[in-house]
């Protein structure tokens, strides 16, 4: 089985649809896609409707995290979309994000970008506006040459010249909200330092204790060495480790199935889950690992 367990589509910062994400997971040969976009689950009913045989839906999301002034994502699976308090930490999040992305563009403007919030407006569409977006503006402006490029400390990084905070969860509630939903943790990219500081490795056991599954190890932002040190990491601390593509459409370099998650690893956090489950299409592998 090829699974991979980290992609976004148009409901947060992806280019693909929903249903195009689904059809292109299925093209490129994967068993197993997960839609996490962030902080919502917008996508979840259009990926259903067009999840083609042969293919599986994990359902989940890529939250928001802050953690001592570090900003951090959590990915999320498989809990109940439904449960009242998760839902709103996740709304409050998202309607947190508009007023946020417009004070970017306000300190890109007052850095000499000529960026508007129309032209970001319309390259999120529908979307949970975000920094993507921000910086997909930057480059048709051809003020960078690549999305990646405006991730930097000059732009949008975290602590950027043209970054704005915004609401975030601490990861610790955010274990304990999905936790109550019936959901799976996993920490996202967790040494991805190209795209600024990165919590510390010892607040990893601390997450640990508190209930996180696990780490996202292969990642394309983790070199050979540090996905080796942090399969030691998850070791010691008895995590699960998973590989994602973290795909977005072409506003990213990586590709579905880049990287992917071990099967028995899947078939593990199926099992710890108990608010949804994931869904085969017509014909497909069976749901439970």
């Amino acid at each position: 089985m090829r699974i991979d367990l980290h992609t976004h589509s148009t409901a947060s910062d992806g280019t693909d649809t929903p249903a195009e994400l689904v059809a292109n997971a299925a093209a490129a040969g994967l068993d197993v896609v997960a839609l996490t976009d962030h902080d919502t689950v917008g996508g979840y009913a259009e990926a259903l409707a067009a999840l083609p045989p042969g293919l599986t839906l994990v359902t989940g999301a890529e939250l928001s995290c802050r953690l001592d002034g570090v900003g951090m994502h959590m990915l999320a699976y498989l809990f109940d979309p439904r449960e009242p308090e998760l839902s709103r930490e996740r709304e409050l999040v998202r309607d947190d994000r508009t007023p946020r992305a417009q004070a970017m563009v306000g300190k890109l403007r007052a850095l000499g970008v000529d960026v508007t919030w129309e032209q970001v407006a319309r390259i999120a569409g529908a979307g949970s506006v975000g920094r993507p977006h921000i910086a997909t503006a930057m480059v048709e402006l051809g003020v960078v040459p690549t999305v990646s490029d405006a991730f930097t400390a000059d732009w949008l990084a975290d602590g950027g010249r043209a970054y704005a905070e915004k609401h975030e969860l601490d990861p610790f509630d955010a274990i304990r909200l999905v936790k109550a939903a019936g959901g799976v943790t996993v920490f996202a990219h967790p040494a991805a330092v190209k795209r600024g500081e990165c919590v510390p490795e010892s607040a990893i056991a601390a997450l640990a204790a508190a209930g996180l599954d696990g780490i996202e190890v292969d990642h394309m932002d983790h070199d050979a060495a540090t996905r080796d040190r942090l399969r030691g990491l998850a070791a010691d601390l008895g995590l699960l480790t998973t590989g994602s593509s973290d795909y977005h459409g072409s506003r990213k370099t990586c590709r579905l199935g880049e990287y992917t998650t071990d099967p028995e690893i899947y078939g593990e956090i199926t099992r710890r889950a108990t608010g949804a489950f994931p869904v085969p299409g017509a014909g497909g592998p069976a749901a439970r690992a």
